[in-house]
């Protein structure tokens, strides 16, 4: 089912259904739908889909954030610790490169090179990572909004990593071995891909009608990314055909730019996707959605959680989305609708078409730091 009601396109504008001119009748139709739908607002909670039930909770104990125990970052730190250790006894089996540098790629094909030392040093850490995502999922598991919570879906770069999904696999069986009856799968799409994709069910219904594709956004704590989304939803009306037909991809920690510098450049990717969109004729919508980091309000401000952007994104003294409208390209002469959400709860969307055999299921986005959400079905 496409995440808009049929209702909206029903009733016939003056003139619908009885021009000559096909396209006439067709633009018609789409603006009577347009004039017929209430707009999106930022990050809705009652979607046409899911409800999400909560985002970004901040789960803290002595040490700090404890969804930090599961982040890329603390996977690394994991690994640096093993590292020290090996090498006061002896050669570190993964050389002289510094952690940070590895990439994931790297360190997968550490575990397949046939070294069965360094081997088990990445081991070694995916094991005790695993213990600490397992961890991180029970804490989630016993607040109230989590309860009930059938499967997790995990994302992030790590996720797309043979060691990550060996610590997610892991995890499972100390969480099942344990009593604590949950599923663990890994995110469907690639992770420069999924929270690009789940904008497409923060669209309102005229996006689906006249329109191929919408502009996207995903910008985390390392990178950003910049993409047009085809829906496909004439392959398959629930969006599970949805595709990246063009991303823009900028690591953005290795510049270390201002907050101002790093909107600019938002509004540059955006814009010569709008200019490919033109040149290959993509009817792309006037239409885009953001995600990113922390609690977001129906006005579009970051209220926290926006610390690992660059710069000081937080507070009703910035608003990416009004900072943005007189930065893009009018798309078919008008300013594009630009709608943010949290970045977990974005990548979560990309996988409603999925989970329809659940009525509640979570997200845990393994990056920079740990993204969460909790969503309900709206329909099964």
């Amino acid at each position: 089912m496409l995440p808009w009601s049929p209702e909206l396109c029903r009733g016939p504008p003056v003139g619908c259904g009885m021009s000559k001119n096909p396209d006439a009748a067709s633009k018609a139709k789409h603006e009577a739908a347009r004039r017929a739908e209430r707009a999106p607002g930022h990050a809705e909670l009652v979607l046409p889909s899911v409800t999400v039930d909560t985002y970004n909770e901040e789960l803290r104990d002595e040490d700090g954030f404890v969804g930090d125990r599961a982040s890329g970052r603390a996977f690394r730190t994991i690994l640096d610790d093993w590292r020290d250790r090996i090498a006061k006894h002896g050669d570190d089996p993964l050389g002289e490169k510094a952690t940070q540098e590895l990439s994931k790629s790297q360190l997968d094909k550490v575990l397949e090179s046939g070294d069965p030392v360094a081997a088990g040093l990445i081991h070694s850490a995916v094991e005790e990572f695993a213990q600490e995502l397992a961890a991180v999922v029970r804490r989630f598991l016993r607040l109230e909004k989590w309860k009930g919570t059938q499967r997790i879906v995990i994302g992030g770069g790590l996720s797309s990593s043979h060691i990550g999904r060996l610590a997610m696999g892991r995890a499972a069986v100390l969480l099942n071995a344990a009593g604590t009856e949950i599923e663990l799968v890994p995110i469907e799409y690639h992770h420069d891909e999924a929270g690009l994709i789940g904008s497409l069910h923060l669209a309102p219904g005229w996006v689906f009608t006249g329109h191929d594709a919408i502009l996207a956004a995903d910008i985390g704590g390392t990178n950003l990314r910049v993409g047009i989304v085809k829906h496909n939803a004439s392959k398959r009306s629930d969006l599970s055909k949805a595709t990246v037909w063009k991303l823009e991809h900028w690591k953005h920690a290795l510049d270390k730019p201002t907050r101002d510098e790093a909107v600019e450049r938002i509004a540059a990717m955006a814009n010569a996707l709008i200019g490919h969109a033109v040149v290959e004729k993509v009817r792309l919508a006037p239409f885009g959605g953001i995600a990113c980091p922390g609690i977001i309000d129906k006005d579009g401000v970051i209220l926290r959680g926006g610390q690992n952007l660059p710069g000081n994104w937080e507070g009703p003294d910035f608003n990416l989305t009004q900072e943005l409208a007189g930065r893009l390209t009018k798309i078919d002469s008008e300013t594009p609708l630009v709608v943010l959400h949290n970045d977990a709860v974005v990548q979560g969307l990309s996988e409603v078409p999925r989970m329809t055999d659940v009525e509640h299921w979570g997200v845990l986005t393994i990056g920079t730091g740990l993204g969460n959400a909790r969503f309900t079905n709206t329909r099964r």
